[in-house]
């Protein structure tokens, strides 16, 4: 067992799971959909390889809340070149200065490897959430020899904490066999442009004690691994 391990750090990201039309929400924390897309492309998978998805969607994912940033909310106009008619009004909301720990674990250490191998010289270029959230560095943080939940309780923190702060991350985590879980809508099952589809997954939320701060450093630079 294993697990790979992701930071998630921008000045905004923003995590859809089912928001259309004029108003484009954002999860509290990064969904499955969202980090599995960001893996995907690292990978250079086509939007239409459903088993290649397939393949990243039976890997366990839990993510560890570091920061949970502050909501905001961008006013968009936007118009048809070729319709006389109003502008449509749209509202994107992002997550600002928000930090994440993510996990995935697999049996097969060779494939986290693969990827852990992609994610540090992608394909495509890494966003999280949206193409305008490039990520800072360091994006991976490597493989732990561990499960997924022991991986993320035992990594150092990634932000020291600020004044007020709470010493207790919140821990949303795919609920294995057998455990209690909610329904969350965010397993992609198909990337495609003509039929985006998405399946649901359990998840549970728990509460850890913060552990020590990591001396990890940023450095906004997304494109330097290409």
């Amino acid at each position: 067992m294993a697990t790979l391990l992701l930071r998630l750090a921008a000045p905004l990201q923003s995590w859809g799971a089912d928001s259309k039309f004029e108003t484009r929400k954002t999860n509290r924390e990064p969904t499955k959909s969202g980090v599995l897309g960001l893996v995907a492309a690292a990978l250079g998978l086509r939007r239409d390889d459903e088993e290649g998805l397939a393949r990243l969607a039976r890997l366990r994912f839990g993510v560890r809340v570091d920061r949970e940033g502050d909501l905001l909310v961008d006013f968009h106009m936007a118009r048809h070149p070729t319709v006389k008619a109003n502008a449509w009004v749209t509202y994107r909301h992002y997550l600002c200065d928000a930090v994440f720990l993510a996990g995935l674990e697999s049996d097969d250490r060779a494939w986290l490897g693969e990827i852990e191998a992609a994610l540090r010289r992608p394909v495509y270029p890494p966003f999280l959430g949206r193409r305008s959230c490039p990520p800072t560095l360091p994006l991976c943080l490597g493989l732990r020899e561990a499960g997924l939940e022991a991986a993320l309780r035992a990594e150092p923190r990634l932000v020291a904490l600020r004044r007020g702060e709470s010493d207790t991350f919140r821990l949303v985590i795919d609920a294995t066999p057998g455990e209690p879980g909610v329904p969350m809508r965010d397993l992609p099952l198909s990337f495609s442009p003509f039929q985006r589809r998405f399946g649901f997954r359990p998840a549970r939320e728990t509460f850890v004690k913060a552990p020590k701060d990591s001396e990890t450093e940023t450095a906004h630079d997304p494109f330097v691994e290409l």
